[in-house]
């Protein structure tokens, strides 16, 4: 069963040797690599629960390859406030799983790991929750399990920190929490954060930069920075988990 927010275990302490490193991203559904580098980069992992959905981003799409091109999969929502947490908002009552499954049958029935990654995303369309966040938790747990990320993902709102806090002061409220001694962001938000505030706190501020060698895509031109799915289609899962630590941090 899902989780809800009156059963929601609080964030364990946990002692790492060496220090504990700790990334954070709000959830998306079946993300490209570069999330999963970042999951397997870190020894903790938080992902939002307790922030505004944000219209025309990747938390309920992403991207397929469609003979030969990218095209969109998504799941849709319960019209619903656009104030609201991703904790709040719900999948639509006319979502049809078994409609979206089909549409990663026709376009990777031909793929040469199809059917280990076809189970993988039948599990994942028909978890039994139609809340959003904890849908694409599942989501993002699953596809760890699978390609054996071993990371701790824990929710945003169980750390006992000012939830009020926005951006970097947020992110440094969650590393204290969490007793983190790195905390790797991806490069797209280095504008974001000051490496001296992180240093004066005891912390490092890292980023990561993934990295795609090309695949085999059936014979079409190569698509980079597609879903998991699509990575996994086309490699086996020991291949998949090389490529995690595809990547540069500076």
């Amino acid at each position: 069963m899902p989780d809800s927010a009156s059963s929601r275990p609080g964030m364990p302490h946990l002692k790492h040797v060496g220090g504990m490193t700790l990334g954070i991203m709000q959830p998306y559904f079946l993300p490209y690599i570069g999330y999963f580098q970042l999951i397997a980069a870190v020894d903790e992992f938080i992902v939002y629960d307790n922030i505004k959905y944000t219209k025309k981003g990747w938390i309920n799409r992403n991207r397929l390859l469609s003979n030969g091109e990218a095209a969109t999969f998504s799941l849709p929502l319960r019209k619903d406030s656009d104030a609201l947490d991703i904790v709040h908002r719900e999948l639509s009552e006319s979502f049809d799983r078994k409609k979206l499954l089909n549409q990663f049958i026709g376009a990777y029935g031909k793929a040469p790991y199809f059917q280990e990654t076809i189970a993988l995303i039948q599990d994942i369309l028909f978890y039994d929750s139609s809340n959003l966040f904890y849908f694409l938790k599942n989501s993002i747990t699953a596809v760890c399990k699978h390609i054996g990320i071993p990371t701790r993902i824990h929710d945003s709102s169980a750390l006992p920190i000012d939830h009020e806090l926005k951006s970097q002061d947020k992110v440094l409220a969650m590393c204290k929490a969490t007793h983190a001694t790195t905390y790797i962001n991806p490069i797209g938000g280095v504008e974001l954060y000051s490496r001296d505030a992180f240093e004066a706190r005891g912390i490092q501020l890292k980023f990561i930069q993934s990295e795609l060698h090309p695949y085999p895509q059936n014979h079409h031109d190569f698509v980079p920075w597609l879903s998991i799915v699509d990575v996994l289609m086309f490699n086996p899962v020991q291949d998949v988990s090389a490529m995690l630590k595809y990547h540069r941090l500076s």
